[in-house]
């Protein structure tokens, strides 16, 4: 395999603030490094990916195409389905001897998509993650709380990997169990925790409902990821914790957590590790690359990734690519929801992230909801279903189902019906995402 080429000044000491050099290189210099590691890239897949070979030759494109980062939109797309159609190992770009590692998705529909890495991969992945726990505001010298799952899903094992690649004290807690993980983070008093948004709500309204102030914690710094959300409920969390809450972004199709990071000094979008991955920005209908600053469908081109290469992913994400700030590396906008979860009510595009808005504006709801699709007759209907932060009488619950489906219809345009529900009755999976779109309407 050929070596890949590491930046030129890697063996720089770090600045005082512990950057790494390419951290703080310039965009000259970010882009030459794309452009190597990219023609080594799509060669490996290419030599090595039976899929890749014929996707390229089917789109009359070879690696020595690329003479420019620019030249990338000549190459064809890979999509989940690309994965899926390769079940289990049919992707993989090393033989089965160099994989110390198999991931894969939850498989919730389907087929997973399944996931490998060399050592050198699982080297990389660990110091993605902990360069992201660091620009997150995470130290050395921290414990902290894991409570991403653990197993096939990347996120707890991912974490866990940068968390002690930083340098810090892991805590291993996995998914569910709340009551668990309130007492360890009574007991064994964590600086940081790492978990999925929606889940750190849950224990949230558990503390409060065991008579305990979410600001008494020693929690100082939440890591959150796997699942879009908002600034709203942003703001609640650090409200109601004390804590900073900071975005990470990762799919494990590309490597797991730690392909972007927002730094807690400027919380303005997500920087993405531009030395190992390559962003593109693409309209959903058409494909075509368009400028930064625009929004569309975020597209990843693996730049280092030995065991399994990939060549255009599409993520479905919808995010807006722009300069840094914090970091050299270019930024995304916190992702404000996907191509397939978008819903078409009536005339109306809505997403799931937009409701939830709504949903934080008013105090005796918590921002655990489903959106349910369904076809009662000839149109399709919306039922908004949603957690109550507390139990409430029948008048109490009809007061709020009212008021959320009024701003709904004032603020996104559209009649829906609101359910409001006992807290802990929308289901949850078991690595802590919640499941937002649930699509009851008859198959075409």
């Amino acid at each position: 395999m050929t070596e890949l080429v590491d930046f030129p000044t890697s063996s720089v000491p770090r600045s005082p603030d512990g950057l790494e050099p390419i951290e703080v290189a310039s965009r000259d210099e970010i882009s030459a490094l794309q452009l190597t590691r990219l023609k080594w890239s799509l060669r490996h897949a290419y030599d090595n990916v039976p899929h890749y070979r014929a996707a390229f030759d089917e789109r009359g494109v070879h690696p020595e195409d690329l003479k420019d980062l620019s030249d990338l939109s000549l190459f064809p797309f890979t999509s989940k389905a690309d994965l899926r159609n390769n079940y289990p190992f049919g992707m993989f770009a090393v033989p089965q001897s160099d994989v110390v590692r198999v991931h894969a998705s939850s498989g919730t529909t389907g087929r997973p998509t399944v996931v490998g890495y060399t050592a050198e991969d699982i080297n990389t992945w660990a110091n993605l993650v902990a360069r992201c726990l660091r620009a997150g505001g995470v130290r050395s010298t921290d414990k902290i709380h894991i409570a991403y799952g653990y197993g096939l899903f990347t996120g707890g094992l991912g974490a866990h990997y940068g968390a002690e690649r930083l340098g810090c004290t892991v805590i291993p807690v996995s998914g569910g169990m709340t009551e668990r993980q309130l007492q360890l983070i009574n007991d064994f008093r964590p600086d940081a925790i790492m978990v999925t948004p929606s889940y750190m709500l849950t224990l949230v309204d558990a503390m409060e409902r065991a008579g305990i102030d979410p600001r008494s914690t020693s929690l100082r710094t939440g890591v959150f990821g796997a699942e879009p959300w908002t600034e709203e409920m942003r703001a609640e969390l650090e409200h109601k914790v004390g804590i900073e809450a900071v975005d990470i972004y990762g799919l494990s199709e590309i490597i797991g957590p730690g392909v972007a990071q927002e730094c807690v000094e400027t919380k303005d979008g997500l920087h993405v590790w531009e030395d190992h991955f390559y962003p593109e920005i693409i309209d959903p209908e058409t494909g075509e690359v368009l400028p930064d600053g625009s929004e569309g469908e975020l597209v990843f081109t693996s730049l280092t990734k030995q065991a399994l290469p990939i060549v255009r992913y599409r993520t479905r994400d919808l995010t807006t690519l722009l300069p840094g700030t914090a970091r050299s590396m270019r930024r995304i906008r916190k992702i404000t929801g996907r191509c397939d979860d978008m819903i078409i009510l009536r005339g109306v595009n809505l997403f799931p992230t937009q409701i939830e808005e709504l949903i934080l504006g008013i105090d005796t709801l918590a921002p655990q909801y489903q959106c349910v699709l369904d076809r009662p007759g000839r149109l399709d209907q919306l039922t908004v279903r949603v957690e109550s932060r507390q139990s409430l009488s029948p008048q109490s619950r009809a007061d709020a189902a009212q008021m959320l489906a009024g701003r709904i219809k004032n603020r996104i345009g559209v009649s829906v019906v609101v359910d409001v529900v006992d807290p802990d009755v929308i289901e949850r999976s078991p690595v802590g995402k919640a499941r937002r779109l649930v699509d009851l309407r008859p198959k075409q």
